[in-house]
């Protein structure tokens, strides 16, 4: 990643979070974490829609790894004796209600950014629950976490090289995500017993991964300064501009698609997906070697590394070591 472990951590001063006191403060978080993993489903449609068959096949890998972490969180509640629950409005806008409108916005949003964040909560959850299982359900998970967001850094990169407009544009639609990151912070003040040693903390802590999303943006080449050295009316600019860059984009392709509507009845002038583009794609081109190596083979695979969050059974499943099959 871009952004170093030790540049993401976060001093709890050694408060911790107590699974019998501090029960319903674990379950509130955990609930909101399975809503994340739910929308694993959203990653159907960037399938359908990658630009590459090296995207393509982490896509496939990252659903798997998704709906692991499902089982999982449903294993730490089945641990706390709790059921799921509705996540809270903010954290519904921020994984659904900013879904990515095209693969741009979708690795810098979604993958780079919000899993970035989502990162820095499961770091958090590690340093204070004090619960060895759930830790090390979550210590598991951490490490698929890491490779999505390194996935989003470099497919970011990858699609703002020589596009200052769409530079432009993602930045100010993460301005828009650091908002709904602001105002989970205050639903958080309302709902949580803030007078907890760890959870006195939580403040510093959001504005601490804020910190820690402007450096991963400047990394990643959106912006040179941090977000929090611009002006007010350079954030709105950005936003505004965003914004209006998503509906002429959105009014163009309406008006193309009804311009080429007849065309598309008789199967001439659709997109181009990867079973029209997949003959002249690198990895087909370097002779079809899927299976060998460490580039198809094990860093893509979509078999569990050891350790990685898949050897967790969910609720009543098999225990670790059961085989594929079991853990998917």
């Amino acid at each position: 990643m871009l952004v170093t472990r030790e540049e993401m951590a976060f001093d709890f001063q050694g408060a911790r979070l107590d699974p019998v006191k501090d029960k319903d403060v674990i379950v509130w978080a955990v609930q909101q974490f399975l809503y994340g993993e739910i929308t694993g489903v959203q990653i159907g449609h960037w399938l359908y829609n990658a630009p590459d068959l090296e995207s393509a096949r982490f896509l496939a890998r990252q659903a798997v790894e998704e709906f692991q972490h499902v089982g999982n969180f449903l294993r730490i509640l089945e641990i706390l004796g709790a059921p799921p629950d509705k996540a809270t409005w903010s954290v519904r806008f921020l994984a659904t209600g900013l879904m990515g409108g095209d693969w741009a916005e979708h690795v810098a949003l979604e993958m780079a950014l919000g899993e970035g964040l989502v990162l820095q909560a499961f770091y958090a959850m590690i340093d204070t629950v004090d619960e060895p299982e759930i830790a090390a359900i979550l210590k598991r998970g951490v490490r698929q976490e890491e490779r999505h967001v390194d996935f989003g850094e470099q497919q970011t990169r990858k699609a703002i090289a020589g596009r200052p407009a769409l530079r432009r544009r993602l930045l100010g639609l993460a301005l828009v995500s650091l908002w709904g990151v602001s105002r989970l912070e205050a639903f958080m003040k309302k709902r949580l017993p803030m007078d907890h040693p760890a959870l006195q903390r939580l403040p510093a802590l959001v504005r601490h991964s804020v910190r820690v999303a402007e450096l991963r943006l400047m990394r990643i080449g959106l912006t040179e300064v941090p977000i929090s050295s611009m002006s007010a009316g350079r954030k709105l600019a950005l936003v505004a501009e965003a914004y209006a860059g998503k509906l002429a984009l959105g009014l163009a392709s309406w008006v193309l698609a009804v311009l080429l509507f007849p065309l598309r009845l008789v199967g001439l002038a659709g997109p181009k997906r990867l079973t029209d583009t997949y003959l002249s794609d690198p990895l087909i081109a370097r002779g079809g070697r899927l299976g060998a190596g460490t580039e198809a083979g094990t860093e893509n695979s979509t078999e569990d590394d050891p350790g990685d969050a898949g050897e967790q059974a969910g609720p009543g499943g098999s225990p670790p070591g059961h085989g594929a099959a079991a853990r998917a």
